[in-house]
């Protein structure tokens, strides 16, 4: 029966019916269980006091009263033990999907949250997803789909007959996805039918991406009011990679937007909760590239139960690595490296040149003075130098080799502070109040880069011992392709002989270097037999997003595209005679969408930092308009202007790239990447703007 867009037909209404009955059996059950509950807190209070009176008598009782004593002890904190881990799902959202199968005992209900209930007397039945052997059914089969599934030893034979999404808000039920259809409750309790906006202008795409709490079609983000849960968006594909032997290596490819981080942090989570002892939260860690990831990432595990687990930057967890290793006050790092300078001791031709020119170091050349020693000899040696740069196949420049000798020279420097020791600190005083080399190229004097960081550990490491740094019994390294050769062996040092980990990553996306290939990622890790999932269904970006990032790809594309969730808004293509008059267009066309849509997530993406800055003066004075160059986004609703190296991972309803010029992106394999990377972060509408020449990486569209 076909109704005009947005109206509900009889068989939706009738869907809405059945789906608010059940919640208020839902509810009814779980209410009358927490009162229940209620009545048991004077018991265990009695519990608790009886425990502290068996203590109090084991104090002073004799010796042969002791083995009755810690008898009556044991009982009463198991009594106990287990009165506290009944815990009741929450009434606000206790669940967050309705299955529905037949069998030979007829139709069962059953609903997926992060707390199991049963209630038979109801008919209500909460599973668990992360255990429950049924919740395979939801994630592996569709409606109408015949499943046959082990239990243990037990067949299960039916038929998916309901399989729904829900969102329940303070006990209203708020949104009901059928397939594709999706259901929504309006002003007033009037229920509606979403319909599918279009067209050029930025409109439409509220809430289709991460924030705080909200999930997007990404499938690896938070829940929020009116927001379907994560969990319960996990495809077949995901579900398998989730549920990998924890002892397994785990390599997770996709394109962007296929639920790379959401499988990685799902997988942690099902590893802390099915092994807690063997996996404790305190020595697992999430290591990502840039920080806003990891500020994605904190709020992504906290719903997930794991906020105890540590997220760290690569260069936050290399800073904190080496301070264990070598001493607090042993190193002065400096973070401005030259970005060449970087490159240079990134790059993979790198690390085979230390191992040719080095070897393996013994242990009583590790102190962090020798080291450093090798180090500045390595920088200072043209020759040495020049062969990196020849092995680098064209990634790095002559140039690398004058700019890292000159940058090492500055740093191997004695300090000025020393150089004038015993002079009255009166006379060293400055005007400003700030030191005497403080904006000088002495500033330098005495630092390690941070990029030197991981190449102290990996020299410390192949020796054998990293000191006190602790071991690892499981790490998710997502976005992998930024991680360097030497930071991967440090990695694979910590984890032991175990190499329980998960990796996250696309070659499509890499921003940097130092990627040499998947098969050099798992051999620097000590990793030879791990499990491989590629995931194919690209969730975030729809069809005219997807179908533009590949074509910028170019050859470098892969050679099957992804399978392309949905369709979309176009492509928004715009050009100008001059800079001035771009950004000036985008200024208005923003303000106009957060005054019709003001929960909507925004980023514009300029190429670079002083880009972005550039533009972010043009509406600087709009209170909704961030600048963003250190990765600490809110993931509020409003616009964060910020460049290509601080978006990775993550994704926004709408993106504005406001510099899509030739000078930004040329026809090389380095700028297609990095365009690649901003275009694909937008999950609803994505504009391209240029001033001047176009970006060649857009001809034809």
């Amino acid at each position: 029966m076909s109704t005009p867009d947005g109206e509900l037909s009889p068989e939706e209404l009738a869907i809405i019916a059945e789906e608010e009955a059940l919640l208020r059996r839902v509810l009814s059950a779980v209410e009358d269980a927490r009162l229940r509950s209620g009545h048991r807190k004077q018991e265990t209070q009695d519990l608790i006091s009886r425990l502290q009176e068996l203590r109090d008598d084991a104090a002073t009782a004799a010796v042969a009263d002791l083995p009755h004593l810690f008898f009556q002890m044991d009982q009463t904190r198991a009594l106990l033990e287990r009165q506290e881990s009944a815990r009741l799902p929450e009434l606000g959202a206790p669940y967050f999907a309705h299955l529905r199968v037949a069998g030979t005992t007829g139709d069962r209900d059953y609903l997926l949250g992060r707390t199991s209930f049963a209630d038979v007397s109801a008919d209500v039945r909460i599973i668990d997803w992360r255990f429950a052997p049924v919740a395979r059914v939801f994630y592996l089969y569709g409606e109408g789909d015949a499943y046959e599934e082990w239990f243990g030893e037990r067949l299960s034979e039916g038929t998916v007959k309901v399989r729904r999404l829900v969102v329940i808000e303070r006990g209203l039920l708020t949104r009901v996805q059928i397939g594709t259809r999706v259901l929504v409750r309006g002003p007033g309790g009037v229920w509606r039918r979403l319909g599918a906006g279009r067209g050029s202008q930025l409109e439409g795409g509220t809430g289709t991406a991460v924030r705080p709490g909200q999930l997007g079609v990404g499938r690896g983000t938070e829940r929020r009011e009116g927001a379907l849960d994560v969990t319960a968006l996990l495809d077949a594909e995901q579900f398998e990679a989730v549920n990998v032997a924890a002892d397994q290596p785990l390599l997770v490819l996709g394109s962007a937007g296929s639920g790379k981080t959401t499988v990685a942090l799902h997988r942690l989570a099902k590893i802390a909760f099915d092994e807690a002892e063997r996996y404790p939260e305190s020595r697992m860690k999430v290591i990502v590239p840039e920080e806003g990831l990891a500020r994605l990432s904190r709020r992504l595990l906290a719903p997930l139960g794991l906020g105890k687990v540590s997220v760290e930057t690569l260069d936050s967890w290399a800073a904190l690595a080496a301070r264990v290793a070598f001493g607090a006050k042993a190193l002065k790092p400096w973070e401005d490296t030259p970005p060449l300078v970087a490159k240079l001791k990134r790059h993979p031709a790198l690390r085979r040149a230390l191992s040719a020119r080095l070897g393996v170091l013994s242990s009583s050349a590790t102190a962090l003075p020798r080291l450093r020693k090798r180090l500045a000899e390595l920088f200072t040696d043209r020759r040495f130098l020049e062969g990196v740069v020849a092995h680098s196949g064209g990634d790095l420049p002559s140039t690398a080799v004058d700019e890292t000798v000159r940058h090492t020279m500055l740093q191997i420097a004695t300090p000025i502070a020393h150089e004038l020791e015993g002079v009255d600190p009166d006379r060293l005083q400055t005007l400003d109040g700030k030191s005497l080399e403080s904006d000088t190229p002495d500033e330098l004097a005495g630092t390690v880069d941070v990029e030197d960081l991981p190449l102290l550990l990996f020299l410390r490491a192949q020796a054998g011992s990293l000191g006190a740094v602790g071991r690892l019994v499981h790490v998710v390294l997502d976005e992998t392709e930024d991680f360097s050769l030497v930071e991967l062996f440090v990695v694979g040092r910590l984890l032991g002989e175990a190499r329980s980990c998960t990796l996250a990553g696309d070659e499509m996306q890499q921003t940097s270097t130092s990627f040499a290939g998947w098969p050099a990622v798992l051999a620097e890790l000590g990793i030879q037999d791990a499990a491989t999932c590629r995931l194919q269904v690209s969730y975030r970006c729809p069809a005219p997003i997807t179908a533009l990032a590949r074509q910028v790809l170019g050859t470098q594309a892969p050679g099957e595209p992804p399978t392309v969730g949905r369709d979309g808004a176009p492509v928004g293509f715009h050009h100008f005679p001059d800079e001035a008059q771009a950004h000036l267009f985008i200024g208005e066309a923003l303000r106009d969408l957060l005054e019709r849509e003001p929960q909507a997530s925004v980023a514009v993406i300029a190429s670079g930092r002083e880009q972005a800055r550039a533009f972010h003066r043009v509406i600087s004075d709009m209170s909704w308009a961030r600048l963003v160059l250190e990765g600490d986004f809110s993931f509020e609703p409003g616009v964060d202007v910020t460049d290509v190296d601080n978006v990775k991972g993550l994704e926004f309803d709408y993106v504005v790239i406001p510099d899509a010029t030739a000078q930004a992106y040329p026809a090389q394999d380095e700028a297609r990447r990095r365009l690649h990377i901003a275009i694909t972060r937008a999950s609803h509408q994505l504009w391209l703007v240029s001033a001047g020449v176009r970006s060649p990486l857009l001809a034809g569209v």
